[in-house]
C-alpha cells in the first residue's frame, strides 16, 4: 500500500502542470531547461518532442535528463517538487506508437476535445516526431 508521499507524488505527475526538462551540451556542458508536457504512467514520464530541437540533439551525445514537476496554482500539493533523475531513451518508431503517445501527453493538458484541433494533431502525426522516454533512476520530492 503506497504511503502519504508516494500518494502525492503520484497526484502531482498526474496533474497537468508543466514539468521542466534539464539537458547538457557535452561539449560545453552547458545546461539547457525547457518547460514541456509530459505523462507520467507510474514508471516512466513520456515527452514529446521533434528530432531537430536542441533537448533531442543534446540527448543523442548524452542520454541522462532529469524533469522537475511543481504544483502550481490550479493543481496545488503538499509536495513542493518532485524531481526525476536518469537515462532516457529517444523513441523513433513506430510511427503509430508515437502519435498514439503524443496524442495522450496532448490530452492530458488539452482535454479529450482539445486534442482533436488541428495542431496537436499535425505535431502527433509529425514524421519528425518522437518521444522521450525518461525512466528515472531517482526520485526525489519535498
Amino acid at each position: 500500500m503506497p504511503n502519504d508521499k508516494e500518494t502525492h507524488i503520484a497526484e502531482l505527475l498526474a496533474a497537468p502542470v508543466l514539468g521542466r526538462f534539464a539537458t547538457v551540451d557535452t561539449d560545453t556542458h552547458q545546461p539547457h531547461l525547457v518547460p514541456l508536457w509530459f505523462l507520467w504512467d507510474g514508471e516512466s514520464a513520456w515527452i514529446s518532442s521533434f528530432k531537430g530541437t536542441r533537448k533531442v540533439k543534446e540527448l543523442r551525445s548524452n542520454l541522462r535528463a532529469a524533469l522537475l514537476v511543481e504544483p502550481d496554482g490550479q493543481h496545488p500539493s503538499p509536495l513542493q517538487a518532485v524531481l526525476l533523475e536518469g537515462a532516457v531513451e529517444l523513441v523513433e518508431s513506430p510511427q503509430d506508437f508515437i502519435s498514439e503517445q503524443a496524442l495522450r501527453i496532448y490530452t492530458k493538458y488539452l482535454g479529450d476535445q482539445g486534442a482533436l484541433a488541428s495542431e496537436p494533431q499535425s505535431w502527433a502525426h509529425d514524421p519528425q516526431g518522437l518521444i522521450i522516454c525518461l525512466r528515472p533512476e531517482k526520485i526525489i520530492a519535498w
